[in-house]
């Protein structure tokens, strides 16, 4: 079982961070992307949203890779993995592939750290 939560956090954290690091250094080249997904991307790069979306993927995935702190990272991810599933339902179906591999790899952590988030399903907690 721990190789297979270190092999998903590897296969989870490497593409966030590389990503992540594309936002800043732009070293893998972007095709234009058509239609209304094009305008969404160049308006959020217009107005600084992806060096934002950048800065957290390389968090994230520094987290994971190194193995600290991953259920912060998978709270971090969380709303990120599903945005890149709404983009990709209603913009741009083409490319759900690696959203939806992300997903299963989100979800098998959460499982896998699921002592970290059992506090949070908790219906009534008392404040300190």
């Amino acid at each position: 079982m721990k190789i297979a939560v270190i092999i998903a956090r590897i296969l989870l954290g490497l593409p966030f961070l590389v990503f992540g690091l594309n936002d800043f250094f732009h070293f893998i080249p972007m095709q234009p992307i058509p239609g209304d997904a094009g305008i969404m991307v160049g308006i959020m790069y217009t107005h600084g949203w992806l060096i934002f979306h950048g800065l957290l993927y390389v968090i994230a995935g520094v987290l994971l890779l190194v193995g600290r702190y991953v259920p912060v990272a998978l709270v971090i991810l969380g709303p990120i993995i599903v945005n890149i599933l709404v983009f990709h339902l209603t913009l741009a179906p083409t490319g759900m592939g690696p959203g939806l591999v992300c997903t299963v790899l989100e979800i098998f952590l959460i499982w896998a750290y699921w002592p970290a988030f059992r506090g949070i399903f908790t219906p009534r907690l008392e404040a300190w």
